[in-house]
């Protein structure tokens, strides 16, 4: 499940005027959401917009009672803050998972911020605009118990998989599209090291590391449509440096270290991607008076996933009879709507537990 919830600070009446003052109350909103999320009683759970206080004093207490276990972040502004009482309204991202199907072996925390300073090299554009924004990614290295195996136990050897889920909000203004490719590129970097990094405690010597060997889960408040710079390279693994995303900014000689190939005209990576959510199915996933449109996106790892079906959207005509013309809504507790996609976990080959590789 993928779920911008709305944190409370961003839901008000200069934003959201047509929806009513007590249906925009994080009180309200609130039990829709949690209610919602127990409906679909997915296995992993992945929150975007989860203001700091909220996961600590509600999500993580909630969910635990039904049998989950979680990690959060919030946005990088959170370390610079002098009062708790600022830092607690910052919002960030969760993952949740099953705890009786799988185990937590490591999270990672991925600011977009630092990395475009440790990237810069005097790039005046990574400094001035990727830099000052503090969005975040988090990822989740997951281990499959029995538990998770729903059509039989695998052999015990193949009992404990490793599953990476990672979840990410990227920068939302259109203005910033560059930044938008900038920050993806950067995560699909983080995401190829943490990899390489397992692999290289799970197979000691060994000379051939492949970014595929282990299932990945991507899933994202991404605020990128469809045709935009950033889901093209997501998931057909290259974008040309030339691309209008990166508006013509100097951003060649940075995010060239990003790339997996050495080629000067095309920035690439290695995952082998795909979206469960096909090409139209969602007319939108974000839903407010003045946009509407798919920013939001569950992608997997196609060596070793299948999905197996998808939540689809609410019917169009519902919102012709109510006269909705955006959300939040009495009915709907945030602007966004919830993805929800089953997959099937292809066999593995055996192998060993990460769990007992850690360093």
């Amino acid at each position: 499940m993928c779920y911008n919830v709305l944190c409370d600070k961003y839901a008000t009446r200069q934003l959201y005027g047509y929806c009513p003052s007590w249906a925009l109350n994080w009180e309200y909103r609130r039990k829709a959401i949690i209610d919602e999320i127990r409906h679909y009683s997915a296995d992993i759970i992945s929150l975007q917009e989860v203001e700091t206080d909220q996961f600590y004093n509600f999500f993580l207490p909630e969910l635990k009672r039904d049998g989950y276990n979680g990690i959060f972040s919030p946005k990088s502004r959170a370390r610079t803050m002098p009062s708790e009482q600022d830092r607690k309204h910052v919002d960030g991202c969760a993952i949740f998972y099953r705890t009786s199907k799988f185990t937590l072996i490591k999270e990672h925390l991925v600011e977009f911020n630092q990395l475009a300073i440790a990237n810069a090299e005097g790039s005046d554009d990574m400094l001035n605009r990727v830099m000052t924004k503090d969005n975040i990614g988090l990822t989740a290295l997951l281990e499959t118990k029995e538990g998770c195996f729903e059509n039989g136990v695998p052999s015990s050897e193949n009992v404990r998989q490793p599953i990476l889920v990672t979840t990410a909000h990227i920068h939302w203004d259109p203005e910033f599209c560059d930044v938008k490719l900038v920050q993806t590129m950067m995560l699909m970097a983080e995401l190829k090291s943490i990899i390489e990094d397992l692999s290289i405690s799970l197979r000691p010597g060994s000379s051939q590391i492949d970014v595929n060997s282990i299932p990945l889960i991507f899933c994202g408040d991404l605020n990128s449509l469809p045709e935009s710079g950033v889901i093209e390279y997501l998931t057909t693994g290259k974008i040309p440096t030339t691309h209008e995303d990166f508006k013509e900014m100097a951003y060649a000689d940075t995010v060239r270290k990003l790339s997996s190939s050495d080629s000067k005209d095309v920035l690439t990576h290695n995952f082998r991607l795909s979206m469960t959510y096909g090409e139209n199915v969602m007319g939108f996933t974000n839903y407010t008076y003045d946009f509407k449109g798919v920013i939001d996106y569950i992608l997997y790892s196609t060596d070793f996933m299948t999905p197996l079906g998808i939540l689809g959207p609410l019917d169009r005509q519902w919102f012709k009879e109510n006269k909705v013309v955006g959300a939040p809504h009495p009915h709907i507790p945030s602007d966004h709507f919830a993805l929800l996609t089953e997959l099937e976990l292809k066999p593995f080959l055996p192998r060993t537990s990460v769990a007992n590789n850690r360093r």
